[in-house]
């Protein structure tokens, strides 16, 4: 009789086993946040990516379309600067994408990607004048809400 009562009880565990596992292999997936619609270049779009490695950094991919040159931009521009906001309220410069065909293809598809050791809350892009400049200008291109 108790071994005909216990196996309810091993299915129950069995199944509550299984959906942790579960649970844990999705939460350790990378984590996606899309772009917001860009009211400074109509159609431009895409999303970026984290996951928190083993060496726990945080891994950043950025894919994006659409992308007009920078130098197609009112008033023109060189380079567009990816920028980090971290979760000690710090903004940083983490890298620029140019506007080589080997970038941006016919197609306006960039992606770009880097590691950070602090956690990103917003990834931004602007379109500025120097690759090396260490503040944002004020014409946010596309930019996720916080994360």
């Amino acid at each position: 009789m108790t071994l005909i009562q216990s196996k309810p009880v091993l299915r129950t565990l069995y199944m509550l086993a299984s959906a942790f596992m579960i649970l844990f292999y999705f939460s350790s997936c990378n984590r996606k946040i899309n772009f917001q619609d860009s009211t400074v270049v109509p159609g431009a779009g895409g999303d970026v990516r984290v996951k928190k490695d083993k060496n726990d950094n945080y891994r950043i991919q950025i894919s994006l379309s659409n992308l007009a040159k920078p130098e197609k931009l009112e008033p023109s521009k060189s380079v567009y600067i990816v920028w980090m906001e971290s979760v000690d309220n710090i903004t940083k410069n983490i890298g620029h994408i140019g506007s080589s065909t080997s970038l941006l293809s016919s197609k306006r598809k960039g992606s770009f990607e880097t590691v950070s050791s602090t956690k990103p809350t917003r990834i931004f892009l602007t379109a500025e004048d120097d690759g090396n400049t260490q503040t944002p200008g004020p014409q946010i291109i596309l930019t996720t809400t916080d994360f």
